[in-house]
């Protein structure tokens, strides 16, 4: 009897562990192609070697991507929470000039009803319908949206006439048009957009900056009912600190959709 309980306990006790034990061997990813194995007790690990400065450079030029993107999608969002503020959900959008894309994706998400891009350029960042705009003709039916949006466009249009006239095409019986645009209102702002035009002169020809005033004449001149008129910071965008109208317009004699 005392053999039995003598070799019970001597199979219960765990094998002390010996100091003297090799290192165990790991074997190792495709992360590491340049080695087979590594030990566990490695003091040093491998992914923290050096990078070599191209690897570094090429690391952060993609970082700096991403973060770009991300604060286009940003503000594009910031921008659209706000016009979804002014028109009634359910709209079809026409964005006008409507660039990456972005305002007119989360417009489609927050409406309810899909938002169509148009612009100078042949294609966008943003998943939406686009189509290219000659620079005078939508390329879309008459009476065929509820709402128009133009976010800081008409300063770049060569002949304004032509792009409220072609707003009012396609635009149904008591639609509504948003309208965002720089006010030159003090020395810092002509400056800025004195600037701005620099910029854009090659691309798009000379911008034609307007006072409060003179947009209001304007808008009236078309047959537009100016529904709200808000000025907006010249702070929100740090890169380009000027004075901001925003605009929402029916035309005249219309009843607002619901």
């Amino acid at each position: 009897m005392s053999q039995i309980i003598t070799r019970v306990r001597s199979e219960s006790v765990p094998e002390p562990i010996s100091v003297a034990r090799p290192p165990r061997s790991l074997p190792l990813g495709s992360e590491f192609p340049d080695a087979r194995v590594f030990t566990a007790e490695t003091l040093t690990p491998l992914r923290s070697r050096t990078e070599s400065p191209g690897t570094l450079l090429e690391g952060i030029k993609r970082r700096f991507k991403r973060e770009r993107r991300r604060r286009k999608v940003g503000r594009a969002y910031d921008m659209a929470l706000e016009i979804a503020r002014e028109i009634p959900p359910g709209s079809k959008v026409l964005d006008v000039g409507c660039g990456n894309g972005f305002i007119a994706h989360h417009l489609s998400a927050m409406l309810g009803n899909r938002a169509v891009g148009i612009d100078l350029a042949d294609s966008t960042d943003a998943p939406i319908d686009f189509r290219h705009y000659d620079g005078a003709h939508f390329p879309v039916s008459d009476k065929s949206f509820d709402a128009v949006l133009l976010c800081y466009v008409l300063h770049h249009t060569h002949d304004v006439s032509v792009v409220l006239h072609e707003m009012r095409r396609v635009l149904r019986d008591g639609g509504l048009a948003v309208v965002y645009e720089d006010i030159p209102e003090i020395w810092w702002d002509r400056c800025v957009c004195w600037y701005h035009d620099q910029l854009w002169r090659r691309r798009t020809g000379t911008c034609t900056f307007r006072l409060e005033s003179e947009w209001r004449v304007l808008f009236e001149s078309f047959g537009f009912e100016i529904v709200t008129e808000r000025r907006l910071s010249r702070w929100r965008n740090l890169m380009h600190p000027v004075s901001r109208a925003l605009y929402t317009l029916r035309l005249s004699g219309g009843e607002r959709s619901t």
